[in-house]
């Protein structure tokens, strides 16, 4: 009955817990929360002393008492009580109204996004994580799916749709049909894995030693997948591997581009696997419609152009796809019915 009675005052929220970033959707309202998945904590009082963009500042530059961190890696739990802070605060964050009365408590119902290649043991702990924050029942839902309800494919028709989320932690790939995945597979490899290559490369080419922050950085401000024309370029600092001083270096579009490529091949190879796949009956469908992507690793330039002339099919990015999986989820806090039939486990008190 104080569910209830909660609940009556609380807003319902879509989540996309992913490995990189936290987007908070509530209902009526839209994205209210999009920020890193990252908190810094005291190693010994285990005190949250950060969460979101402030403890994402605080990254590479703690000292030794404190972490920043992600509390998710390849998009499952890696830290169950960061993570429980980390909801906790961004539940909270939401209900914040002076003007409003609203329990001090909030107990919203809550559909989050999961990776489809989880483990039950790891959805398990995603609902036990979004109970112990504070939600009053929690809905899971897989992220290809949720990515596809975002693009507006037509997830219930009796035509194939494919969709592919590269995120943080996990690319999904997924065929969907008469509202149910017909083909899926899961690679723990993705925009970290992209983050990871260019320091790699950078150490290999260049002895320079670049930390992650940096290197993301170069490959948000002048990645590409695919030959663009006109060559850019960006300083990175780092420290020399050859004397240990700091060190500044330019690199070009071109070189971020090889030091992406090998991450980008894998993931092809696992499209082009599920497309040798696709039941005959719903390979003309998705040849017609074409590949879908979603998440934040659409956002790197050409990335489309790479996959279509890999696979040999149309590729598109849907609109705003970091958002897309968010955006599923919440179209699912207002319809029930369809909620009930793709949730993967649900209801939880």
């Amino acid at each position: 009955m104080l569910n209830f009675l909660f609940g009556l005052f609380s807003y319902d929220l879509a989540i996309d817990l992913g490995t990189s970033n936290t987007l908070v959707f509530v209902k009526g309202k839209g994205i209210a929360i999009r920020e890193p998945s990252v908190v810094a904590r005291h190693k010994k009082s285990k005190k949250i002393l950060a969460v979101g963009t402030e403890a994402k500042r605080m990254e590479g530059k703690t000292p030794f008492q404190i972490e920043a961190f992600r509390p998710l890696k390849d998009g499952v739990i890696a830290d169950f009580d960061a993570t429980v802070a980390m909801l906790h605060y961004y539940i909270n964050r939401v209900h914040e109204n002076p003007g409003k009365l609203i329990p001090a408590i909030p107990r919203p119902k809550v559909v989050v996004g999961i990776p489809s290649g989880v483990t039950e043991v790891e959805r398990r702990a995603v609902a036990d994580a979004l109970i112990t924050a504070g939600a009053r029942r929690a809905f899971l839902i897989e992220e290809p799916m949720a990515a596809a309800l975002g693009a507006n494919l037509p997830i219930e028709d009796a035509k194939g749709s494919m969709v592919v989320d590269i995120g943080g932690g996990t690319t999904e790939i997924a065929v969907i049909s008469l509202g149910g995945i017909v083909i899926n597979k899961s690679l723990r490899i993705a925009g970290d894995e992209f983050d990871e290559a260019i320091v790699s490369y950078v150490r290999l080419k260049h002895s320079l030693l670049l930390g992650y922050p940096s290197a993301e950085g170069a490959k948000i401000a002048i990645g590409s997948a695919y030959p663009l024309g006109g060559e850019k370029h960006i300083v990175v600092r780092g420290r020399d591997l050859e004397n240990g001083l700091p060190k500044s270096i330019k690199i070009s579009s071109g070189e971020i581009r090889e030091a992406l490529s090998s991450v980008l091949n894998n993931i092809i190879e696992l499209i082009d696997e599920t497309v040798e796949e696709i039941p005959p009956e719903l390979i003309g469908d998705v040849l017609e419609q074409g590949i879908t992507l979603a998440g934040g690793g659409a956002l790197i330039s050409g990335i489309d152009k790479a996959i279509a002339e890999a696979v040999k099919m149309p590729v598109w990015i849907a609109e705003d796809p970091l958002t897309c999986v968010v955006r599923g989820a919440a179209k699912l806090l207002e319809d029930a019915k369809l909620l009930d039939k793709l949730k993967v486990t649900g209801g939880l008190k």
